[in-house]
């Protein structure tokens, strides 16, 4: 049995892929490629505005040129890719050009891995390897597990390994993953179990399937976690990764990175990789600016938008009555604002002053 490492946030592993690894850093940028998808699968947390739609996405940029997917990896400095979508693979030349991209931009040691529901032939595994792909991750559908062995997904993963990918299965973890575990270890590749997950677009359909949430304070799947363990010892090669680790760890280690080269010498960056900063809103923006410049306040301490002057939060909440007074007349508010340290990032939080 190999040695099972397990952390706080209840994931476990015997075995970490070199994407896996990245990950754990938040060090790898997420390059959705298409919205387009063959299948159904009932626990799909895609979004409606990203579902059967054929956009681009680096992380939560949309992306309409190469400039935008090459800015965005430098932004985070990124040391990797993991390619999905949708199905990538029905925008194969695509993903063959992002990752030629990739790999010329910032070298052959930028690591990258693409997930797929399909079973890639040899030509088109010929055409990933060509293009340089470190890794790719097969996501069979949960009504193939008892026939895995027989499937074209056993060719695919044995094509894979032949071509110098690094090849394995990854998987909600839901009632028979103890198969396809058995099915990892007779191909001899590793297998990544995800905690099953409630989102805003795949809760109706988990309770129609009978799955309620573990607790009030988790969005994760009452359940999902014990067909984990059960699977557990079947494969040697093996990584549960839990609801909490992938926002408690991987999402919050890549916000870091991404606000450590983003934020700018009035924002701060709080502990969960976030943005807090101040608002000036609206109103007479020319009055706006010349109040901060009548306080001396230093012009590395805001910075002028259209309709909008954005400023240190402390310097609103300290001159907030002064600000007021002389802005307030004009229409302008006041707010403080904490959001994800993307461009126009998901606001976080707004208060008022």
């Amino acid at each position: 049995m190999e040695k099972i490492i397990e952390d706080k946030t209840g994931s476990f592993y015997s075995y970490l892929s070199d994407g896996c690894r990245l990950c754990q850093e938040g060090a790898k940028m997420v390059l959705f490629v298409t919205g387009l998808c063959p299948k159904s699968c009932f626990y799909c947390p895609l979004s409606h505005e990203r579902r059967g739609k054929d956009l681009v996405f680096a992380n939560e940029r949309s992306i309409k040129s190469d400039e935008d997917l090459l800015k965005e990896a430098e932004l985070m400095n990124a040391l990797g890719t993991g390619i999905t979508g949708g199905e990538p693979l029905l925008k194969i030349e695509r993903a063959l050009h992002y990752i030629r991209l990739l790999k010329a931009a910032f070298g052959k040691e930028h690591h990258i891995h693409l997930y797929t529901s399909l079973a890639p032939s040899r030509q088109i595994l010929e055409k990933l390897a060509d293009a340089d792909l470190d890794e790719i991750r097969l996501h069979p559908p949960q009504e193939c597990w008892e026939y895995l062995k027989n499937s074209p997904y056993a060719t695919a993963l044995k094509n894979a390994k032949e071509l110098g990918i690094e090849a394995g299965i990854e998987i909600p973890t839901l009632e028979g993953a103890e198969k396809v575990a058995a099915f990892a270890e007779e191909m001899e590749v590793f297998l990544n179990l995800n905690e099953l997950e409630f989102s805003d677009n795949n809760s109706d359909a988990l309770l129609r399937n009978g799955f309620c949430l573990e607790s009030d304070t988790s969005s994760a799947a009452a359940g999902s976690c014990k067909f984990a363990r059960k699977a557990m010892p079947a494969c040697r090669k093996v990584h549960f990764c839990s609801s909490t680790y992938k926002d408690a760890v991987q999402l919050r280690n890549r916000f870091k990175r991404i606000a450590k080269n983003t934020a700018r010498e009035f924002d701060e960056v709080t502990d969960d990789g976030t943005l807090v900063y101040g608002v000036i809103e609206g109103g007479d923006q020319e009055l706006a600016e010349k109040t901060l410049q009548g306080m001396e306040i230093p012009s590395e301490f805001f910075e002028i938008k259209d309709g909008k002057i954005e400023v240190a939060w402390w310097v609103l909440e300290e001159f907030k009555e002064n600000i007021r007074e002389e802005l307030e007349p004009s229409g302008s508010k006041l707010l403080i604002i904490e959001r994800y340290p993307f461009e126009d990032g998901l606001l976080v939080e707004l208060i008022p002053l």
